[in-house]
């Protein structure tokens, strides 16, 4: 296994997009090698009083790919992008399990959107530029600096769920 330092160490002098790439696969692999190995009982279980798991972790996060780079980047219409699972009844939704939901299957799910995003990326400058409906200009820049944000703040909580789950620490 590569270590952070190395990863790191190796883009140092890179581009900036270099950067922003490598950054957020080494987070991306971080949160599935996390969640990789555990019963789907333990993908489920929460030891925390939030209910935060990490089946329902990857969950969101494939969310978090789709929205920043399918959705904003790539202007996929609505209709032609899978139904969030959240309602207005419940918004949290995305950050769960449902008794049907393997966690493999949410693993490849995030993993695919993973490559989606890569792949929209890719046909982008970083200074490439959207207007949200809310009529702020977004560039691909920003959308990487907040998909590595999100990954990186529950790459944290995987960390600390899977020691909390079986002692496991580590890279």
């Amino acid at each position: 296994m590569t270590r952070p330092s190395e990863i790191l160490g190796s883009v140092f002098a890179a581009s900036e997009r270099e950067q922003l790439e490598t950054f957020l696969d080494y987070l991306r692999d971080a949160v599935v090698r996390k969640a990789r190995g555990v019963s789907e009982e333990d993908a489920r279980r929460s030891p925390v009083p939030t209910g935060t798991n990490l089946g329902g972790l990857i969950k969101h996060l494939r969310w978090v790919e789709l929205g920043g780079f399918a959705e904003q980047i790539g202007q996929i219409p609505a209709a032609e992008l899978p139904t969030p699972p959240w309602t207005d009844a419940d918004p949290e939704a995305d950050l769960r399990l449902e008794p049907n939901e393997k966690l493999d299957d949410v693993i490849a799910a995030y993993q695919a959107e993973c490559d989606r995003s890569r792949e929209i990326a890719a046909q982008h400058s970083l200074d490439y530029a959207v207007t949200t409906p809310q009529g702020r200009e977004l560039t691909l820049r920003w959308v990487y600096l907040h998909v590595i944000l999100e990954t990186a703040r529950h790459a944290g909580h995987a960390d600390i769920l899977r020691e909390m789950i079986d002692g496991s620490v580590g890279d």
